[in-house]
């Protein structure tokens, strides 16, 4: 018996031991091993300052008061405030966006982040909103209105787009300093150099001329 609880104590420590061992969330797109460091940059792409340095300002910014340009194709534009813009964010594993909506259909494209979970709050308008599922895809959506919060899984793809006559804004917090984003349509259809069109004719079952007529259009986004 006391060989039996010994095995399983020996049992429970390696499981334990494995289940603290894992790769740390990556905060870029990929990290090419190199044999020297010569050419070698941090995971992270910083360095880090000397705390004694540090100020007040390396943790602040100021502007989200002020409305966007929404003049564009999409009728939206994002603010982000990543650690590029608030040197205090570095491994703290947090970001934060401002979302601003054109009136009758601004739209912020179906749309990925690699890295991170996002919570919306809209503090102006009225914005429906949804994100897909991973296979079976299944779509949640929802109509929202100041003071409402929704949230988007790390990695789904997800949309809000403005259905009334006002402007609208949003805010979102997610869950790292560089959350990255990958938009659907311009991942697809704009990529440099482009994706073979015999790839996306099949894929999205349409003829190679309304295919190529897309990868001009999104190679110029």
């Amino acid at each position: 018996m006391k060989a039996f609880h010994f095995l399983a104590l020996l049992a429970l420590a390696v499981a334990f031991s494995f289940a603290s061992a894992f790769d740390p969330s990556p905060l870029q797109d990929f990290c090419v091993a190199i044999p020297e460091p010569k050419n070698a940059v941090f995971v992270n792409g910083k360095f880090c300052k000397n705390p004694n340095l540090t100020v007040a300002g390396d943790f602040s910014i100021s502007g989200l008061n002020i409305p966007a340009f929404t003049g564009n194709r999409v009728g939206s534009n994002v603010t982000l405030v990543n650690v590029d813009k608030i040197p205090g964010l570095n491994t703290l594993g947090i970001s934060l966006a401002r979302l601003d909506f054109a009136p009758n259909g601004g739209l912020n494209p179906p749309h990925t982040h690699p890295r991170a979970t996002e919570i919306l709050v809209v503090v102006e308008g009225t914005l429906y909103v949804g994100f897909v599922t991973s296979n079976p895809n299944r779509l949640f959506t929802k109509v929202l209105y100041p003071g409402d919060v929704f949230v988007f899984p790390i990695g789904l793809i997800h949309f809000q787009f403005n259905i009334a006559k006002t402007n609208a804004v949003a805010f979102a917090g997610l869950s790292s300093q560089n959350p990255g984003v990958i938009t659907i349509a311009n991942a697809v259809f704009g990529p440099n150099p482009p994706i073979n069109p015999d790839v996306l004719a099949k894929a999205f079952q349409l003829d190679n001329y309304a295919v190529e007529k897309l990868q001009k259009l999104f190679a110029n986004a």
